[in-house]
């Protein structure tokens, strides 16, 4: 099995479910045991100051970070918050996923985001989405997904209405010609 951590995931045009209908997912953790991932092209009515006011959290709304929008990261544990960041040390509960990209679920990072002390680059999405073994390679051999290798540019830089033709663009397929029918070669 290829691994596809630091990988977008990106919805084919037929994908109905509305949690993944056009949507680019940045895979975190794929292993034997499944996969995890945050969609990053769903926004939500809530911006990083409203949310931080709803976990009582002092902010400065005056920063472009608190009026920065959060993402809805997937079906699975909704009130899970997860902040995506360009390398930066010194949060308790980090992971580096690259040398461009790290994870963090603990609540310390929200704390310095409308600071000085924040990270560079961020997007925080609530929930995550999830796959159990082998689920995951069925959705690709159903031709449920393309696949790429994560772009940070996409990622922390890209307006989300344009993520997913981005993305797509990335693979250097034209959108208008892709196929709403699936199949086999």
């Amino acid at each position: 099995m290829q691994s596809l951590e630091n990988h977008f995931l990106i919805a084919m045009p037929n994908m109905q479910d509305p949690a993944f209908r056009h949507s680019v997912t940045y895979i975190c953790e794929h292993n034997n045991e499944g996969a995890m991932g945050l969609v990053i092209n769903q926004p939500i009515d809530l911006t990083v100051g409203e949310l931080l006011d709803q976990i009582k959290i002092d902010n400065n709304k005056e920063t472009n970070a608190a009026n920065v929008t959060v993402f809805a990261g997937g079906p699975v544990q909704q009130e899970q918050g997860f902040v995506l960041h360009a390398p930066k040390e010194g949060y308790q509960s980090s992971l580096k996923l690259t040398d461009k990209i790290m994870i963090t679920t603990s609540k310390d990072v929200l704390t310095s985001l409308t600071t000085p002390q924040a990270p560079e680059q961020f997007l925080i999405s609530l929930g995550y989405a999830g796959w159990r073994s082998g689920q995951l390679e069925q959705e690709l051999m159903d031709n449920a997904w393309l696949t790429i290798e994560a772009d940070p540019e996409i990622l922390f830089n890209t307006p989300s209405h344009l993520k997913w033709e981005k993305a797509i663009e990335m693979l250097g397929i034209d959108i208008n010609k892709l196929s709403h029918q699936a199949g086999h070669a």
